[in-house]
Formats: C-alpha cells, sequence, structure tokens
C-alpha cells in the first residue's frame, strides 16, 4: 500500500497571553518562533507557529493565543492530552535542571516503552513531555542560549485518551497508514511512514476519564503531514469512502488542509508539506515580522493595532 501519511505535521492549541506563551516556549523550551501569523477565522487573534529552524513537518506547535481571559481547559476522554518532543538521552539531566531554574513543576522519569520521559505544563495547562532517545538524528534548533546538544529536535509522539480504542486503531491502520509497533498497559503506539521520533502516535484507552473539555492549554487538533496536493486529494476521497465528514481542502498559506473528527471526537487535520513557511519569508527572518493571508492585508493597520505586543528574548 501506497504510504500517503508520513507522521505528525503539526499541533494545535489554545492559550492565554500571548507573550507568556513565546516565553515559554521560545525561550525556556527553545523552540523557534517560526511564524507570526493570525487566525484566519479571528483576525483579532495571533496563530503562532513554534518549530525547529524551518519549521520542519514534525517540529511544528502551534497556538491560538486568546488572551488572559480564557477559561483553562481540562485533560480527559476524547483529547489529545500530551505533545511529547524528543531530545537526546544525555541530555535529560540538562532539561530536569532547565525545568528548575524555571520554577517548571515536573515529574521524576518516568518510564514506557523502555524509554524514559519528563512530564509537566505549560503556563497554561498543556500537557508536555520531553522524551530521551538516541535514534533521533534531526538536529533540532540551537538559539543562543540552548547548547545544540541539548536542543529540542521536534516531537516524538502524541497522546489521545480515548473512551473505546477500537475504531480509532482502526482509521489509523486501514485510513491514515499507521502500523501498531507495541502496547502496554491499555497504551498502544502506532507509527506511520518511516516510524521512529515524529511518526510515532499513542493511543491511551482511558475508560474512565471525564471528557476532555476546551480552553486555555487544550490541544484543538493534531495534523498529519502529506507529501502533496495530490496525496491529500487521495486521502480524503479514502476517508469520505470510509465514512468521515471531511472538509473541502482549506488554504492555510503554508500548507493546505483537510479537516475531520476521529472516531473518539478529536479533530485531526491532513496537512501538505509544502510550500513552507519561507514562502513568504527567508529562512533568516521567520517569525519576525506579522504575516497575513492576502485577503486581509488591506486590514492590517486595524489587525496589527488589535493584537498584543510580543517579543522574543
Amino acid at each position: 500500500m501506497e504510504t500517503l501519511v508520513n507522521g505528525l505535521h503539526h499541533v494545535t492549541a489554545l492559550a492565554g497571553e500571548a507573550q507568556r506563551n513565546v516565553d515559554f516556549y521560545t525561550h525556556i523550551l527553545g523552540l523557534r518562533l517560526v511564524k507570526k501569523t493570525i487566525n484566519f477565522d479571528a483576525p483579532d487573534v495571533y496563530h503562532l507557529y513554534y518549530g525547529d529552524e524551518t519549521g520542519s513537518p514534525g517540529s511544528i506547535l502551534t497556538f491560538f493565543p486568546y488572551g488572559k481571559n480564557i477559561h483553562r481547559g481540562r485533560k480527559g476522554g476524547g483529547q489529545l492530552t500530551y505533545t511529547a518532543f524528543s531530545i537526546p538521552s544525555a541530555s535529560l539531566n540538562y532539561w530536569i535542571n532547565r525545568l528548575n531554574e524555571f520554577d517548571i513543576a515536573h515529574t521524576e522519569p518516568l518510564q514506557r516503552f523502555n524509554e524514559t520521559y519528563l512530564r509537566f505544563e505549560d503556563f497554561d495547562g498543556m500537557g508536555i513531555e520531553l522524551v530521551a532517545n538516541d535514534g533521533d538524528e534531526r538536529p533540532g534548533w540551537s538559539n543562543g542560549f540552548i547548547p545544540a546538544e541539548h536542543a529540542v529536535k521536534g516531537f516524538h509522539t502524541v497522546t489521545l485518551n480515548e473512551f473505546n480504542v477500537d475504531d480509532t486503531v482502526k482509521l489509523l491502520t486501514e485510513s491514515l497508514g499507521h502500523t501498531l509497533v507495541v502496547e502496554e498497559a491499555g497504551r498502544f503506539r502506532f507509527q506511520a511512514g518511516k516510524g521512529g521520533s515524529g511518526n510515532y502516535v499513542d493511543v491511551l484507552h482511558s475508560p474512565n476519564d471525564v471528557r476532555g473539555q476546551q480552553g486555555g492549554g487544550s490541544v484543538h487538533h493534531v495534523a498529519f503531514s502529506t507529501d502533496t496536493d495530490e496525496s491529500q486529494l487521495v486521502l480524503q476521497h479514502q476517508l469520505l469512502e470510509a465514512g468521515y465528514q471531511v472538509t473541502p481542502v482549506q488554504d492555510r498559506n503554508y500548507f493546505h488542509s483537510i479537516y475531520f473528527r476521529e472516531p473518539g471526537g478529536i479533530l485531526f487535520e491532513v496537512a501538505t508539506n509544502p510550500p513552507g513557511f519561507s514562502v513568504d519569508e527567508p529562512v533568516a527572518e521567520l517569525g519576525k515580522t506579522l504575516k497575513l493571508p492576502e485577503w486581509y492585508e488591506p486590514r492590517r493597520a486595524k489587525i496589527e493595532a488589535a493584537l498584543p505586543k510580543i517579543e522574543v528574548k
């Protein structure tokens, strides 16, 4: 069967204050702000993209920061609860010390599937994990104050909490080309494409969970990577044939997207790899200026006036 899904593309979440969000992900975690744009459906709200140097698929975490008055979300069933990033095994103590330096509460090192990881939350309560492993050859982003040898490399996996797993498993394996690689204590790990960090999805059977609620710190959707517009259309057709209510293709400037709900209620997206984040600014300048889709350019002055000022330290 032709490989149409490569792995993870991006995760998009809701946040509170924009500057606190920028501080956490660029200064504490050391990701690069690769794009500063707006929510195309709500132009008075930023859409902030963080990732590696170029915003490679599988490294991109994005946020809609709605301001300090957003209510906090609740982790639970029918929700992506933890987004895990990959770090080198030798960097575990570095990250423990760094989280302690910024008073970020975290677990002691935990174990699953023969891997060691830390779990903590950002300022809005979003669940983050750092997974120590030696199989990830991606370079990550060295921002000048986190040494390159300790840099976060990109996603490792995401955790989907599901009341029932069977239909979600069927979707992942039959329509999205994933393969089950390991199972432990009700956690099923699937891989797409070549496998490895950035290509995993963990489905956690959580029948006794409360239902998750969206709000600050909760994930809005998870996107899977596909190579081309053509492969995306094939996937769209296959998903429609399987009975999913899939949107028409949406132009997000930096990729093209289709959306649908998986059986447990989590919003899934399939996003194309091209054209990428350097389509409207050079790689060296990524994230430095506010980028708007062309249909919003006539309103730039009004939009910029309504957005809070943010800066990368």
